[in-house]
């Protein structure tokens, strides 16, 4: 990925911040895109001040014209755009009767909208370059698990949306990587439903299944460098993965005893809709 121009949004923490310090670590060029730009700006700072190339662009996934201003910017500042990682996302919890149909419509704005409006904006400078897509989805987008419809729904699309785009882009010469995190350490869990995130908030899931998410870059950008079909992230969740594959009734059985919806603050919320 040496001299690789990449576009990642979701960039400002989690997943999206340790893969840009992995690919800069690597040699490639960065344009950090989020809607929190005193994080993201401080990201790109520490990059640089490490002797990264970097630079920070306000982009919001849901705003038609934001992703279409930061591959502009990327293309002005560095000629190209080799590489584009979808990364922006968040999750809704709670079960089907708590939730409103605007909860899942917001949910499939960032997440599957949001994704189609930044490959949309890349694919003209990408075909150019014969260039990468990853797409970060999640395991959800494998496994439905109680109080995640939305987000499953979300995740399940993604996956499908790489799936069928794939082979439309080979002939470009442009390779799609989905990529399908499990517990990674991150904000995605602090977060209620509002995308407020709560600091201090108790994360449900037992601290030995969360990976870092500096391993979670690692696999990562491998894959987008070897054009990888896909790569499920982290040991749990590739035994997740194959479970499913192969023991689907095992998993139908686990998943019903799993309760994404403990988080006080998101109970709150749900009882208030």
């Amino acid at each position: 990925m040496k001299d690789n121009v990449v576009l990642i949004t979701g960039a400002s923490s989690g997943i999206g911040e340790a893969v840009a310090r992995e690919l800069v670590r690597r040699g490639a060029k960065v344009i950090l895109c989020a809607r929190r730009t005193d994080l993201l700006d401080k990201v790109a700072a520490d990059l640089r001040a490490a002797g990264g190339s970097a630079i920070a662009v306000a982009c919001d996934v849901t705003k038609d014209g934001d992703p279409e201003a930061a591959v502009a910017r990327a293309v002005s500042e560095w000629g190209r755009l080799d590489t584009v990682l979808a990364n922006a996302g968040f999750a809704i919890a709670g079960r089907i009767e708590s939730l409103t149909l605007e909860d899942y419509r917001r949910q499939l704005e960032t997440n599957l909208f949001g994704t189609i409006r930044t490959l949309q904006a890349a694919l003209p400078d990408l075909k150019r370059t014969k260039g990468r897509i990853g797409v970060v989805g999640s395991v959800n987008g494998f496994i439905g698990t109680p109080a995640t419809s939305a987000y499953c729904v979300s995740k399940f699309a993604v996956r499908g949306l790489c799936d069928a785009i794939r082979p439309e882009m080979k002939q470009h010469g442009i390779s799609v990587t989905h990529i399908a995190p499990g517990f990674v350490a991150s904000e995605i869990r602090a977060k209620d439903n509002r995308e407020v995130v709560h600091k201090h908030a108790k994360d449900p899931v037992p601290q030995w299944l969360v990976a870092s998410a500096e391993s979670a870059a690692v696999e990562i950008v491998d894959a987008l460098s070897q054009r990888d079909r896909e790569q499920v992230v982290t040991f749990h969740g590739k035994v997740a993965v194959f479970l499913e594959r192969h023991f689907s009734w095992l998993v139908s059985m686990l998943a019903g005893a799993v309760d994404a919806d403990r988080r006080p603050d998101r109970k709150r919320e749900a009882k208030a809709g």
